[in-house]
């Protein structure tokens, strides 16, 4: 980065009076405020830690369904109860709308054969 000097810069990074680093800010959040880029981190800190918990659950999730596969397979049924996956898909769908039914498919999907 070139060192550019303004009323307010205190070092070729960018970073001005108020400890904020406005070139960096921009870059990172795509924000024009210090004030919004701060909103933005700090969302963005928050998203991943719902992230983290959802992957934690989606885990969680694939585990009891390798329990439930194991039973149904040996008690001499099927891997897969279609019946109940459609209702799972159902319950996303009416929950989150039609892409409901795609997220449901993609944990259908990675919760399969795992047996």
């Amino acid at each position: 980065m070139t060192a550019t000097t303004t009323a307010t810069d205190t070092t070729a990074t960018g970073t001005t009076a108020t400890g904020t680093t406005a070139t960096g800010t921009a870059e990172k959040t795509g924000a024009r405020t210090s004030e919004a880029a701060n909103v933005i981190t700090g969302a963005r800190d928050r998203i991943d830690a719902l992230d983290d918990r959802i992957i934690g659950l989606i885990q969680e999730r694939m585990a009891v369904s390798a329990v439930i596969q194991e039973a149904r397979i040996t008690s001499g049924g099927r891997r897969v109860n279609l019946a109940r996956e459609m209702e799972v898909l159902g319950h996303y769908r009416d929950a989150l709308g039609k892409p409901g039914t795609g997220l449901a498919m993609t944990l259908l999907e990675l919760c399969r054969g795992r047996v």
